[in-house]
């Protein structure tokens, strides 16, 4: 007999740079509210853009580990600020976010547009303890420099 439930694809956008338990945390608790995951991997330039910097590590590898994550069917390359239009080309059912953006300007925005094409959004623990900003702080103070983009390409780096 088949299911009454409907099927929901789900879509996780995120930077996904240096990849830490946080990321983790919430592709699972995503997974586990879908039938099949997105993942959003936000572009060097479109993290640059939202952020001031551009990621640690390269869009490719970012790429990479997040497709390899059990809980990810398909990872995605978002190179537009526009999250409709991203689901314009992906065709999500539920939106997942960490709730530092839950009751701000942006999240409430999120939540106004996506409820014009029937898109629900989901927010999820931010990890408190645990960030991008505060590994890359660390890096920078151990390394004693801060990366930069001559330092990412500079011959015989993985960067």
């Amino acid at each position: 007999m088949p299911s009454s439930k409907p099927y929901r694809v789900g879509y996780a956008p995120g930077a996904y740079d240096l990849f830490h338990i946080g990321h983790l945390n919430i592709l699972r608790h995503a997974r586990a509210q879908c039938d099949y995951l997105v993942a959003g991997v936000v572009s060097d330039e479109m993290a640059e853009q939202a952020k001031g910097r551009r990621p640690m590590i390269p869009l490719v590898e970012r790429l990479e580990i997040v497709r390899s994550i059990r809980y990810v069917d398909a990872a995605f390359v978002e190179t537009v600020p526009d999250k409709l239009e991203t689901w314009k080309q992906v065709r999500f059912d539920v939106l997942f976010k960490g709730d530092d953006w839950r009751d701000t300007p942006k999240g409430n925005r999120l939540e106004r547009d996506f409820a014009t094409v029937g898109v629900d959004v989901v927010y999820f623990p931010y990890t408190v303890h645990t960030s991008s900003t505060q590994l890359r702080r660390a890096i920078d103070a151990l390394d004693g420099t801060r990366f930069t983009d001559e330092l990412r390409t500079a011959p015989g780096t993985t960067w």
